[in-house]
């Protein structure tokens, strides 16, 4: 039984908004108070790094931010207006940005509208550790660049739990895909997937020439689509230590086909009049992953749990192999939340209560 009171993680920070701090504080357990609302006993969250710079633009200003958004649990209770669960329904959901509960509590409440039944033979970890990369992974592959069979599809960073994600999306729509490895433990991994890789091209130490590597693939055509994990946009000795095994922007274009599609992560991408140009002549676009954009708009709310279902269909049917780290205890949430925020973490980290 839950007491009247529980910890949950949340973050606070600094004056200059440049450092956070991990903290457990104690809340009340309080009952099902909005009509639209669920209280949901978390079995499992998954941990991502927190973008305090899109939170500052939101203008939420909290002196203490809810830590955890990927969660998978059992309905312990309902809004008198809530039509699509009921009692001891397992469910699985991202909460929105202004969420006022953490995911890394043992009870929450979560409005119905961000949450969708998890398929019985799914595990909790996989289901927390699944849904937000899979969410990714069908916005870059099915609304920002229309895969279909037999495009060739270059993944950046494919060993990342949202790269693995990404790559076996990719396979099932029959596309062929190539990847980047920035060690040999990625190479490996890379190696390693079912049906295979078509290219991994390993640019660690800066060694790897993608745009020739995939030019070479591709029998000259370029790629049709790319979903990069990251650009550089200057000469690398203008670029942070960080960016160095990272594509150049021109990279990118040059290995474009004709009518190809560019999905960055890149929120400050700068283009070039010669840039753009480019893109012109090849009839290429260039869309932007934005990890939030189902949640900043209402109107799409059917679409996103729409995605929400096939994600975990395609994860209850095998298509989704998550790339999880071993489960850890909700006492540990803190030091992984503290690494996860550093982006020091390859495999998904998952709390499991």
């Amino acid at each position: 039984m839950v007491g009247a009171t529980m910890k949950g993680l949340y973050f606070q920070q600094s004056s200059t908004n440049e450092e956070i701090t991990f903290l457990f504080q104690e809340r009340e357990n309080l009952p099902v108070t909005d009509d639209n609302f669920v209280k949901l006993q978390v079995k499992a969250c998954a941990l991502s790094p927190i973008n305090t710079k899109l939170l500052a633009e939101m203008k939420m200003e909290k002196d203490f931010f809810p830590v955890g958004r990927e969660v998978a649990g059992i309905v312990l209770d309902v809004g008198a207006k809530v039509s699509f669960f009921r009692p001891d329904d397992e469910v699985v959901g991202v909460l929105p940005l202004d969420s006022e509960d953490p995911g890394l509590c043992e009870v929450i409440q979560v409005h119905e509208h961000y949450l969708v039944h998890k398929p019985e033979k799914v595990s909790w970890t996989e289901a927390a550790g699944t849904i937000r990369d899979g969410v990714r992974a069908c916005t870059a592959l099915y609304y920002l660049s229309h895969l279909s069979p037999r495009k060739s599809v270059l993944i950046m960073d494919g060993a990342s739990a949202f790269g693995t994600i990404a790559i076996q999306l990719a396979h099932h729509r029959g596309a062929k895909v190539i990847s980047t490895a920035c060690c040999l433990e990625d190479k490996q991994h890379l190696e390693r997937i079912r049906p295979p890789v078509a290219r991994v091209i390993d640019v660690s130490n800066g060694k790897g020439h993608v745009a020739e590597s995939c030019l070479e693939e591709t029998g000259g055509l370029g790629v049709d689509i790319v979903i990069d994990a990251g650009v550089r946009l200057y000469s690398k000795d203008d670029e942070p230590a960080v960016k160095f095994q990272l594509p150049h922007k021109h990279d990118i274009i040059t290995l474009l086909g004709v009518g190809g599609h560019w999905v960055t992560t890149e929120e400050n991408l700068q283009l070039d009049p010669p840039d753009s140009h480019c893109l012109f002549l090849k009839g290429a676009t260039v869309a932007f992953l934005n990890d939030e954009v189902w949640n900043l708009s209402n109107v799409q709310q059917g679409k996103y749990l729409c995605i929400l279902r096939d994600v975990m269909e395609k994860l209850s049917a095998g298509i989704f192999r998550p790339l999880l780290d071993e489960p850890i205890p909700l006492y540990e949430a803190k030091a992984s939340m503290e690494v996860v925020q550093k982006n020091q973490e390859r495999k998904k980290q998952v709390v499991q209560f």
